[in-house]
């Protein structure tokens, strides 16, 4: 039996991730966090509202879908504590990861930092990869809901950092191209350009497009609900008490 613990379990990627263990067998949920939560349990399982409290439980495994402003405090926590940290939240910047990943393997704790964990978003990321082997002029536009704070998401940088491992690095667009308004050719990573799109009524979507002459390429994956991301967060769970070091990204447990 797996003992986990949640923090940000009010949110929407928090309540998704509480059905799924709840629901899983060979998991055992011993707490939950959340700084606005009002009731001290919830169906017999201690609620928190400050992470310190759970210097006392005894867990093996801290989800985390939080928001990015106290995400590595949570993460770092965790790992210092024993907790193996699966994490949802984005906005980790490569020191960060880095410097977390020393702290897992001192450790000698499992975790995983993931910015989607839908295996169809996994995919997504794997074939853009490859096809920018080939295709080296690519753009991306993910899309997202109008209350995500970060742009651009996680799973756009994420894939940006995946192509640029492989692709032949180019300046995109005209020599002499020019912004009338500022923004308006998106943010520039590594010569490709990223776009954020954030609407109501949207969860979370990804377009990576890639051009060459006479031809182009789109590999698009939609999350239409938060249910997709739970099959990741369940194979993450049972993966990171097998491991004794961090990880970035879901494709490394797959």
């Amino acid at each position: 039996m797996i003992k986990v613990v949640i923090a940000g379990f009010l949110g929407k990627m928090g309540q998704a991730a509480l059905n799924m263990v709840q629901n899983e067998a060979e998991f055992e949920l011993v707490g939950l966090i959340d700084p606005f939560a009002k009731d001290k349990e919830l169906q017999g399982v201690p609620v928190y509202n400050d992470k310190s409290a759970l210097l006392d439980v005894s867990a093996d495994v801290w989800i985390d879908f939080t928001v990015p402003e106290v995400a590595y405090e949570n993460t770092k926590f965790a790992l210092e504590n024993g907790f193996s940290p699966v994490v949802g939240t984005t906005g980790f910047t490569q020191e960060v990861i880095i410097e977390l990943k020393q702290i897992a393997k001192s450790k000698k704790l499992g975790g995983l930092i993931a910015p989607n964990f839908a295996i169809g978003a996994v995919l997504m990321m794997q074939f853009a990869k490859k096809a920018a082997e080939y295709l080296p002029d690519v753009e991306i536009i993910e899309l997202h809901h109008d209350q995500k704070v970060d742009a651009p998401s996680g799973t756009a940088l994420k894939t940006a950092e995946m192509i640029a491992e492989v692709r032949q690095k180019k300046l995109q667009g005209a020599v002499n191209e020019i912004e009338l308004i500022d923004g308006a050719r998106g943010a520039n990573y590594d010569g490709l350009r990223i776009h954020s799109v954030r609407l109501p009524g949207l969860v979370a979507h990804q377009e990576v497009l890639f051009g060459a002459k006479g031809e182009g390429l789109t590999i698009r994956h939609d999350s239409y609900d938060r249910s997709s991301f739970m099959s990741g967060v369940n194979h993450a769970i049972k993966q990171v008490v097998l491991l004794d070091g961090l990880v970035y990204g879901l494709e490394n447990l797959l």
